[in-house]
C-alpha cells in the first residue's frame, strides 16, 4: 500500500483530530441530535456516511491524505457517526501513529460499543503491538454480535494472535471454529495444517493442505509446508512436484531459497 506525502499527512491528521474534537463534547453521551429538523439530521447523517464510504475507498487505494479530507468533512457532517472513527483509526494505523489510531478506536467503540468490525480492527491493532490479551478480549466482543457478517475473521485473528503469544491449543481452537462457520476459510485451514505439522501429525497437515489447496491457489508459504509435509510422510514424488511449482512460481521468495539450499525449516 502506497504512503501519502508525510508533512501534508501530519498536517491533515492533526486537523482531523482538532475537527473531531470541535464539533462535539468530549463525552459523546452529552452529544445532541441538531435542533433543525428531521430532514437536516437525515442529511447529516447521509452526508458523514457517504464520506466514510469514500474515505474507506482512498484508504484501499493507499491514498491516506484524501482519506483523512473525507474523514474530516464526515465528521463535520455528523460528529457522532461512529464508523468514521473507525476507518479513522485503520488511516492512522497506517500512518503508524499510534497514539491517535487508538484514539479513533476507542472513540468509535465509545460511540457504539457492540460494532464488530471496530471490535475486530482495534482488536489487530492491539495485536500487532504484542497486547494479545486485550487483542483477544476485542476479538470476542466482536463475536458477540449475531448479526456480525463475517465472524470467522475474528476467530482467524484471535487464533493469529494465540499463536502470536504461544499458545498453540488454543490457536487451534479458533481456528477450528473458523473453519466451523466457513469450511473454506484459507487462512485457518493453513495454519491448522501448520500446527499439525508442528506437532508431527503429518496425515492431518496433508489433510489441511488438501482441503486449502481446494479453495485457494498456493502460495510459496503454502507450497513450502506441503514439500516438507511430504519429505515427512515419504513421499518423495510429491514432495518433488511441489518444489518445482515453487521453484517456477515463486523463485525470489525465502521459500525457494530455503529449498534450493536444502535446508528442512
Amino acid at each position: 500500500m502506497t504512503r501519502a506525502a508525510g508533512t501534508l499527512v501530519a498536517a491533515l491528521g492533526l486537523s482531523l483530530l482538532a475537527s473531531c474534537d470541535s464539533l462535539g463534547p468530549k463525552n459523546e453521551a452529552t452529544f445532541a441530535a441538531p435542533t433543525s429538523s428531521a430532514n437536516q439530521e437525515s442529511d447529516a447523517l447521509t452526508r458523514a456516511r457517504l464520506h466514510t464510504e469514500l474515505a474507506a475507498a482512498y484508504f484501499e487505494l493507499g491514498n491516506m491524505a484524501v482519506a483523512l479530507e473525507e474523514l474530516k468533512i464526515a465528521l463535520g457532517a455528523d460528529p457522532t457517526y461512529a464508523p468514521a472513527y473507525n476507518v479513522a483509526g485503520l488511516v492512522y494505523t497506517e500512518l503508524r501513529d499510534d497514539r491517535l489510531a487508538q484514539e479513533n478506536f476507542q472513540r468509535a467503540l465509545r460511540l457504539n460499543p457492540t460494532d464488530s468490525d471496530t471490535n475486530n480492527n482495534y482488536g489487530r491493532f492491539l495485536c500487532e503491538r504484542r497486547r494479545e490479551d486485550e487483542a483477544i478480549k476485542y476479538f470476542m466482543a466482536a463475536l458477540k454480535n449475531p448479526l456480525y457478517q463475517t465472524p470467522d475473521r475474528s476467530y482467524v485473528n484471535a487464533g493469529l494472535c494465540a499463536r502470536r503469544k504461544g499458545d498453540l491449543a488454543a490457536a487451534e481452537d479458533y481456528f477450528m471454529k473458523a473453519v466451523k462457520l466457513r469450511p473454506a476459510q484459507p487462512q485457518a485451514l493453513y495454519y491448522l495444517a501448520e500446527i499439525a505439522y508442528s506437532r508431527r501429525d503429518f496425515a492431518q497437515a496433508k489433510q489441511y493442505l488438501g482441503m486449502l489447496g481446494q479453495v485457494a491457489q498456493p502460495t510459496a508459504e503454502t507450497l513450502w509446508l506441503a514439500i516438507r509435509v511430504e519429505r515427512r510422510l515419504g513421499d518423495r514424488a510429491a514432495a518433488a512436484s511441489y518444489g518445482t511449482q515453487l521453484a517456477r512460481n515463486f523463485p525470489n521468495s525465502k521459500e525457494a531459497q530455503a529449498l534450493n539450499s536444502g535446508r528442512e525449516e
